[in-house]
């Protein structure tokens, strides 16, 4: 692999494999996709996808140490002078790209996920031409159901 595109990877904070993070679509992130683009898939996840990645997968990111979600108090601590006081917020905040998206972003831990049900086809190839990497758009949520 360059090591441009795994400086990348490393500043999307995908630093393993079947690892998953949120981030703000803008034009220095989709270039940075696009760069990448042969390695990750990527896509628009929906509301339930979000919120069952926070409540089985969630981390957060307290002093550095990685806390489950499993106490809202976590979540107004790190969150609370943001209004993000539990994990609806947090659920809220990601799915709407609400105004403190970044900080909750970062304080989220990147997700690992386990590796698909049925395996992976097409590796080589992006999604459009019948393979797994690339933009999948809404059909990210298929991938999710499947590794979560």
């Amino acid at each position: 692999m360059h090591p441009a595109v795994r400086k990348t990877l490393y500043n999307l904070r995908l630093r393993k494999v079947f690892s998953a993070v949120f981030v703000k679509v803008n034009a220095s992130v989709i270039e940075k996709l696009q760069r990448v683009e042969p390695y990750v898939t990527y896509g628009y996840p929906n509301l339930k996808n979000v919120k069952e990645l926070i409540h089985k997968k969630g981390f957060g990111n307290v002093a550095k140490q990685r806390v489950p979600l499993t106490d809202n108090n976590v979540i107004e601590q790190a969150l609370g002078q943001h209004g993000i006081l539990c994990i609806e917020d947090l659920v809220h905040e990601i799915a709407n790209v609400g105004p403190h998206f970044k900080e909750v972003a970062h304080f989220l831990y990147p997700f690992m996920l386990n590796k698909p049900q049925g395996g992976l086809k097409g590796i080589k190839k992006v999604y459009k031409d019948g393979g797994e990497s690339g933009n999948r758009e809404d059909h990210i949520n298929e991938l999710i159901d499947k590794m979560n």
